[in-house]
């Protein structure tokens, strides 16, 4: 079969092309095909780590997953991880490339195309269908020049496109028509077909609205999608997420409190603790209190560990953590809250800002010293109970002091990881997706008598999956889809 492709552009950013993508996947897996999913460049400090030492989006990590293959540099090959003062860190294939602010980004990215047309063939020659998501906005048109995410792709590599918008923020009609007016039209050319996203109530209220969008934009009508309450199981990519609070579960058994501190990283983390029935998962938002009723407050990981730690105590969250420790609650850091747990944090060589360091809370007795090569893999081990655990480290840093003697764990290979304060009720672990282990997570909620995990984390993940997939096939018209493919 001759390899196909298609482009996924929104009107603007969480429209839901991450999701549509990783549900056409699993669709078009169904049937056999060999897909490959794709994002030029994203932006994001959500990532993952891949088969081959790397790492991508946490999102094009989902649409692997959903096309059954394992993930590679090659489905992101530009990711962009904002990082404080330094700008954004930017990663090709897999490995740091440098760090640049988003005026000196612009100037990089021709020379940035050509890795990006690399990865692209690559996928193109072992898939029979590769899906391409874009980036943003395809009506920036003011970022049009040299882009690498959006049009500029599309037109390097002959992709056709189907632009989202979503209707559930409203404004779904000027977001797809006003697209098609500001693009060049040369650019919107490109475009055959549009796809209305995240629709409630009765289709035939929008039936005239679908007609007046194909009319004024030449485009095909190619679905209106309903909102999926089962997407909401799958991970989400963008930070946007997090500013919707989750349901409060009044009669839940453990609360857990994670404050939102501005670079806040690989946020997946908490999703399997949120999926459980008997955890009430508050996410703080940046400058309000810690409940004084939580059991265990996790500090999440950070891109820029310094710039986040400096926010934390300016909002005064170092006090509340001392009050919680004094109520008797439970501290855990994964990754950069880890690092921040310790009593210093040293970047002698500038990597998150200017050279130097800084006091850490001193809640744990280690020292992080941000330097040496990213660790970036896959792990195994048990905890110091003897529970097995299964995730990935992604991290910049090595963190030592006497409260090392206390491991979180051990890895595979024999080495002690993480660290306990001498009472139990601080611990740090450089392991990321840990909850998602369904043994690990029965630990934590028994820690808390919380009871036993009412789900298998990772068969609900396929099961989500699997029935956006299904809500696809039934909501859009794949024949004329998989038509529109180059």
């Amino acid at each position: 079969m001759k390899p196909r492709a298609l482009m996924l552009q929104g009107t603007g950013s969480d429209v839901g092309k991450s999701l549509l993508v990783a549900g056409l996947a699993r669709a078009l897996t169904n049937r056999g095909l060999r897909v490959r999913p794709f994002k030029p460049q994203n932006m994001s400090n959500n990532a993952a780590v891949t088969a081959d030492g790397g790492e991508i989006g946490r999102a094009q990590a989902l649409q692997a997953r959903a096309a059954r293959t394992p993930p590679t540099v090659h489905m992101n090959p530009v990711l962009l991880k904002p990082q404080g003062p330094m700008g954004a860190q930017i990663v090709v294939q897999g490995s740091v490339f440098g760090q640049a602010r988003a005026a000196e980004y612009q100037t990089l990215k021709p020379q940035l195309m050509a890795a990006v047309l690399d990865s692209y063939a690559r996928l193109r020659g072992e898939a029979d269908v590769v899906l391409v998501e874009g980036a943003g906005s395809a009506s920036e048109v003011n970022l049009r020049a040299n882009d690498i995410a959006n049009m500029g792709f599309a037109r390097a590599a002959g992709v056709p496109v189907v632009l989202v918008g979503d209707i559930d923020r409203g404004g779904v009609i000027a977001s797809l028509v006003g697209t098609k007016a500001v693009l060049d039209p040369a650019d919107a050319a490109m475009i055959r077909g549009f796809v209305v996203n995240r629709f409630r109530g009765d289709p035939a209220l929008f039936a005239d609205g679908m007609a007046l969008i194909a009319d004024r934009t030449g485009w095909a009508p190619l679905g209106l999608v309903p909102f999926l309450p089962e997407a909401a199981r799958l991970p989400a990519e963008d930070s946007l997420a997090l500013a919707q609070p989750l349901a409060r579960r009044a009669e839940a058994r453990l609360r857990v409190a994670v404050p939102l501190l501005p670079y806040i990283a690989n946020f997946d983390d908490l999703d399997p603790l949120a999926a459980e029935p008997a955890v009430d998962l508050v996410r703080v938002p940046y400058g309000a209190p810690l409940p004084g009723d939580a059991q265990l407050v996790i500090l999440p990981g950070s891109k820029a560990t310094i710039a986040d730690l400096a926010a934390l105590r300016q909002a005064g969250l170092d006090i509340d953590l001392a009050a919680h420790l004094r109520r008797g609650g439970t501290v855990l850091g994964l990754c950069g809250g880890y690092q921040m747990l310790g009593t210093r944090i040293a970047d002698p060589q500038g990597i998150e800002g200017p050279a130097g360091a800084v006091p850490g809370l001193g809640l744990l007795q280690v020292e992080t010293v941000l330097t040496g090569d990213k660790r970036l893999e896959p792990v195994t081990g048990r905890s110091a109970d003897g529970a097995s655990f299964a995730g990935y480290e992604m991290h910049l840093g090595v963190t030592d002091g006497p409260d090392r003697a206390r491991p979180f764990g051990t890895l595979a290979d024999g080495t002690p990881e993480g660290a306990v304060s001498a009472d139990g009720r601080v611990v740090g672990t450089y392991v990321h997706g840990l909850f998602a282990d369904d043994t690990q997570r029965a630990v934590w909620l028994r820690r808390f008598d919380a009871g036993a995990p009412a789900l298998d984390y990772e068969a609900s993940v396929d099961a989500a999956l699997d029935a956006l997939a299904a809500h696809l096939e039934a909501h859009m018209d794949f024949e004329r889809l998989i038509g529109l493919m180059a």
